[in-house]
């Protein structure tokens, strides 16, 4: 009923799919004690003092946040270094995503480029636009070959998309080929780098600038930053994403976004994370140990682990041995990791890098499984 007045590009459309939640497997197997390592949160949870800013300011729920968000974008600016004009926030990066599509493409003319696979916001909130999406397939060792990306890209190429660290992958391209890959494109178009994982990217040594052109002196004009507080700073729940939009653009952004689109609460605990440095310097720790013994112990179990700059690993159980049934028997053990049959890749596991504890649950739930011993 009503099916003749949905748009074709709806009735195509196929949905995001989540991860699966912890109460439903505790439904579904008759579990209690369930980790879930299937969406790159935080490891550490929420931080103590935004957990505190939460229950102080719950009592403002019946407020309008201020119009803009002016407190959270000067803070913004001032932690990233960039001037507050350049500066968007919404309801995750979600929301800049399909902002920054609407309004810079021409359905049913312009275009966008991406890879296959990448995050599926990329290629949903186009075609929900009715704008076309044009992919380029990653290779098997994942790693970004721009000449072919280029190749999709002409006249009516609006926006490219590149996820840096990349989602599932964790794949870290050098800021030097992201500069390259800008300076190559036509007038018109935009380069979207999507830096949701970047925290994460530097090893012990290495700076946030080793990764990332958003503080390079040479950075193209025509690239748009996209970052959020979902990973790093453990608020996935709250939805607070960022942008840094070049030139006017940001001026667009907020004459089109709903006007309270970020909530009171949201932007209090974003203010209060931003200064929270004790516990973002915690999360690196923790992701980057626990990323080593992940990776070591995927390895020693015979798969094949690939490298990852993010919070996540990719991996492949080892020969013989169907992913699925490793997903699966994962779950009746009550550990939730991703499998990757929506990013067409079913011979695949995405699992995120969980606390010392989660993370030993995982290796020996993978120890039983490929009948190693726990």
């Amino acid at each position: 009923m009503f099916e003749d007045i949905v748009r074709p590009e709806i009735k195509a459309l196929k949905a995001y799919v989540p991860g699966r939640s912890i109460e439903e497997i505790r439904q579904e197997y008759g579990i209690e004690q369930v980790v879930k390592m299937a969406s790159n949160e935080n490891p550490l949870g929420v931080s103590p003092r935004v957990q505190r800013t939460l229950a102080d300011h719950a009592g403002e729920a019946f407020r309008y946040p201020a119009g803009g968000n002016p407190r959270l974008v000067k803070a913004l600016a001032s932690h990233l270094g960039v001037p507050a004009e350049r500066i968007a926030v919404g309801n995750g990066s979600d929301e800049i995503i399909d902002l920054i599509i609407r309004m810079t493409t021409v359905p049913s003319r312009d275009n966008i480029v991406c890879y296959r696979p990448c995050f599926a916001l990329y290629p949903i909130q186009s075609q929900i636009n009715g704008v076309e999406v044009r992919r380029e397939p990653l290779p098997d060792d994942f790693r970004f070959d721009f000449g072919k990306l280029l190749a999709h890209v002409d006249e009516n190429t609006r926006l490219v998309f590149v996820t840096t660290p990349d989602n599932p992958s964790g794949y870290c391209p050098k800021p030097a080929e992201v500069r390259a890959l800008a300076e190559q494109l036509p007038a018109g178009c935009l380069l979207v780098v999507d830096e949701a994982y970047i925290d994460f990217a530097p090893e012990e040594g290495e700076s946030e600038d080793d990764w990332s052109l958003l503080h390079a002196k040479d950075c193209p004009a025509n690239i748009a930053f996209i970052r959020t507080f979902s990973k790093c700073y453990g608020l996935a729940g709250l939805r607070i994403g960022i942008g840094i939009l070049p030139g006017d653009l940001a001026s667009y952004y907020w004459r089109m976004r709903l006007p309270f689109s970020l909530n009171i609460l949201a932007e209090e605990a974003a203010l209060t994370a931003l200064d929270d440095e004790d516990f973002r310097e915690a999360t690196l720790s923790c992701v980057r140990e626990g990323r080593k013994v992940l990776f070591d112990g995927l390895k020693a179990l015979g798969c094949t682990v690939y490298p990852s700059r993010a919070n996540f690993l990719m991996f492949a159980p080892p020969k013989g041995i169907e992913a699925s049934d490793v997903y699966v028997g994962l779950l009746k053990k009550g550990v939730i990791v991703r499998a990757l049959k929506s990013y067409e890749m079913p011979w695949n596991i995405r699992v995120s890098i969980g606390s010392p504890r989660e993370n030993k649950l995982f290796l020996d739930g993978m120890r039983e499984l490929l009948g190693k011993g726990a």
